[in-house]
């Protein structure tokens, strides 16, 4: 019988998942990450009393501190807009709990992500792919997963058309949970205020700078470069005929760029750490495929151009919106994900 540590995390997705592979008959286990702060353990507890199956409390609230929190600083302060939210599944999810399952003797890991796993019949290679349930869809934040990890991760809930029918599930078994609200915000950032974060965090003090227009004149003063992330409108503090927003932030010089709305478009992009999923080898020629720059992003049309150096450039069919250095960039073939890396470049058109 094959073992399974769960990873729950006390919200009504994982618990469902640990149920649905107890009735399939693995043998399961639940883990909970401490991961910032206090972290209570009592929820994900009670659904493994509930299962009958062993819990553990894991603390690894070090690692995400220095696999997590210190580059999603570091990020800010060159000048990218990070997604600690990749780093934390890459890092810990399937980088410390995988470890640590299997060390512990289990043969697969499994969440709550809404994907899906498919190994091709021909070439053996494991798949990627979105999740039925295309509004819950979490392939996105999966595209860094490696052969050796998708031949040992479960993702149970990826057939679901409707997370109506998890809560129901839920509901129907008794679990307290049945009914929680889904997290949305940066778990270690719930107030959403990054700049005050890393502020508090650091103990810097970032310095003002210039804000300028694309022709290099200064509009205004900004508070510091963490303080922004490409596409902001709001809280700029400065006065035009038009609405500005921020087009690129420049730590050499501590300056941020401002446009107008047509001068955040991008015809293309250089991603660097490409993960190939699909493919054993990368395309001698241009791949088209369907992108997300962002998690909640709507895919677009392009092209990948597979570099010799390991990079990838994405070319649009129509130029894209406040692409920012440091997001990711997946590529999709229908529902499967081809691979996806880091943005490092844009293209802008002013």
């Amino acid at each position: 019988m094959d073992n399974v540590l769960i990873a729950l995390s006390g919200g009504v997705d994982s618990a469902v998942t640990a149920l649905l592979l107890k009735e399939k008959g693995y043998s399961c286990a639940g883990g909970t990450m401490r991961l910032h702060g206090e972290t209570s353990f009592d929820d994900a507890r009670k659904v493994c009393e509930k299962l009958d199956i062993p819990f553990y409390g894991l603390d690894f609230t070090e690692d995400f501190a220095c696999a997590v929190i210190e580059p999603f600083i570091r990020s800010y302060e060159i000048g990218e807009t990070p997604n600690p939210c990749i780093e934390c599944n890459r890092r810990l999810k399937f980088g410390k709990l995988y470890e640590k399952a299997s060390a512990l003797g289990y043969d697969f890991i499994a969440t709550g992500h809404y994907a899906r796993v498919e190994q091709d019949a021909k070439t053996g290679r494991f798949l990627l792919k979105k999740a039925r349930n295309i509004a819950k869809d979490q392939s996105y934040v999966l595209y860094f997963l490696s052969q050796e990890q998708l031949a040992h991760v479960k993702f149970p809930l990826g057939v679901f058309s409707d997370k109506s029918e998890v809560r129901k599930i839920a509901e129907e078994n008794g679990f307290m949970n049945a009914n929680k609200h889904d997290s949305q915000d940066i778990c270690f950032i719930p107030d959403g205020d990054y700049a005050g974060f890393i502020r508090g965090y650091t103990g810097k003090t970032y310095p003002a700078g210039d804000f300028l227009m694309p022709d290099g004149s200064v509009i205004g003063r900004h508070s510091g470069i963490i303080s922004y992330t490409i596409g902001q409108r709001k809280g700029l503090g400065v006065s035009y005929t038009e609405p500005l927003f921020v087009r690129e932030k420049s730590p050499k010089d501590n300056t941020v760029s401002l446009c107008t709305a047509s001068g955040l478009y991008s015809s293309e992009l250089t991603a660097v750490n490409f993960n190939l999923i699909s493919l054993e080898t990368p395309p001698k020629d241009p791949l088209p495929c369907t992108v997300r720059t962002r998690y909640h992003s709507k895919e677009t049309p392009a092209r990948a151009y597979f570099n010799a150096d390991g990079t990838v450039t994405v070319r649009f069919d129509e130029p894209q919106r406040a692409i920012a250095p440091g997001q990711a960039v997946v590529l999709y073939d229908g529902d499967l994900v081809v691979g996806g890396g880091t943005i490092t470049v844009n293209s802008v058109e002013c």
